[in-house]
């Protein structure tokens, strides 16, 4: 078991310290009176708060600038700009079926059908009382765990950790009231989504109907039941249950779809194109030539390194690819155990570090994805021409 998945389950576990761990924002620590005088240490605790404030501001405008990037591409996606105007009195029948389908509190009704089963069977499971977390903290097969009694299970579950129901309790106490408040939140935008799809779907005879119908008492009951039904758990176990069939399905049919797939040229990339070819593409661009043929010059370079890392890779086991993701897979362990221990500990709370501090750590992990890519990409494509000349020289 990798202790980056032992990492992810006991963070899991430890969710309410990780809540907590956003007070250290609005909070800085205050440094021992005597190492300094008081005016300075108050100095310091302000420049930590404004640090701080600063660092909060600067992460929520960034998630701020993704979600309206992923509310462009959804809106580009769904484009309803070229849509013919609503008659406003259709609009006010699709309303009133939108508000008898979606009262106040359905939302949650529907997540609560799940949330009582699903989150409380999730917590129990990574909580320290089944038979995989306790395989991972002692090290015992988890088929020897498994024969143990539900009483064995618990005293052994206590001896790491006696607060764990304690702990559940508080991390449904702090999530719970946060789905409600933003499941309120969501109503009424998709009440009037609703609204406006029903309009365009349906006449106003067949709204007039519908909205007859849900004022009956049979209609009524639907309306309150609907939306719950669709996380029912006769629904949900009959999905599930279907699944494994369209998977075997599809591994079945794989050679065939394989041998329908048509085998096209491949893309081409910069470093294919020749000189006239290039001359074309930096006149249809409004550029220099010379910017295009050092690219491709680049390019090429590349991709004779790529393909000496590809053919290194077909004469050994121990290859630098191996090494890099060796070295990727202990980094990220390096990783998610310095998060486990940081997240007890306030001095990995980067509200607390200097902004050149914070500045430099961002500069090197943004360092170390960038090469990590680019390593990635290269070796994408070396094995990729590899292949291509295996299959090549590969005897009749």
């Amino acid at each position: 078991m990798s202790t980056k998945y032992l990492g992810w389950i006991q963070k899991a576990t430890r969710f309410k310290t990780m809540l907590l761990a956003g007070t250290f924002a609005l909070a800085p620590l205050a440094a021992p009176a005597q190492e300094a005088p008081v005016a300075e240490v108050v100095a310091a605790d302000e420049q930590d708060e404004l640090d701080s404030k600063a660092y909060a501001a600067e992460s929520k405008a960034k998630m701020q600038k993704d979600m309206d990037a992923a509310i462009a591409m959804v809106e580009k996606m769904f484009d309803t700009a070229s849509l013919p105007p609503i008659e406003p009195a259709r609009l006010t029948l699709a309303q009133r079926t939108m508000n008898t389908l979606i009262p106040p509190g359905s939302l949650e009704k529907m997540i609560d059908a799940l949330y009582g089963k699903m989150f409380k069977t999730i917590m129990t499971e990574i909580g320290g009382q089944s038979d995989l977390m306790l395989s991972i903290k002692t090290g015992v097969e988890s088929d020897k765990i498994g024969a143990l009694d539900a009483a064995t299970k618990t005293r052994i579950a206590d001896m790491f950790d006696p607060y764990r129901q304690e702990r559940e309790d508080q991390v449904i106490g702090v999530i719970k009231p946060l789905i409600s408040e933003a499941l309120t939140d969501m109503e009424a935008p998709m009440r009037a989504g609703m609204a406006k799809a029903y309009a365009r779907k349906f006449s106003a005879a067949q709204l007039t109907d519908l909205n007859s119908f849900l004022a009956t008492p049979t209609g009524s009951v639907y309306a309150n039941e609907w939306m719950a039904l669709q996380a029912d758990p006769e629904v949900m176990v009959s999905v599930m249950k279907a699944l494994p069939p369209l998977i075997t399905k599809f591994m079945e049919r794989g050679p065939q779809i394989e041998k329908d797939m048509k085998e096209l040229p491949k893309e081409k990339q910069l470093s294919d194109f020749s000189d006239k070819e290039l001359a074309s593409l930096a006149k249809l661009m409004k550029v220099d030539v010379q910017v295009l043929k050092d690219q491709r010059d680049m390019w090429k370079t590349d991709a004779v390194d790529a393909a000496g890392d590809a053919a290194d890779y077909t004469d050994s086991t121990n290859t630098a690819a191996d090494a890099a993701a060796d070295a990727a897979d202990a980094a990220a362990d390096a990783a998610a155990a310095a998060t486990d221990y940081g997240s007890d500990d306030p001095a990995y709370d980067r509200s607390n570090w200097s902004e050149a501090e914070r500045q430099r750590v961002a500069d090197l992990q943004a360092a170390a994805d960038a090469a990590s890519s680019a390593a990635l990409e290269a070796e994408i494509e070396a094995v990729s021409k590899a292949r291509d000349r295996l299959i090549a020289n590969a005897p009749e």
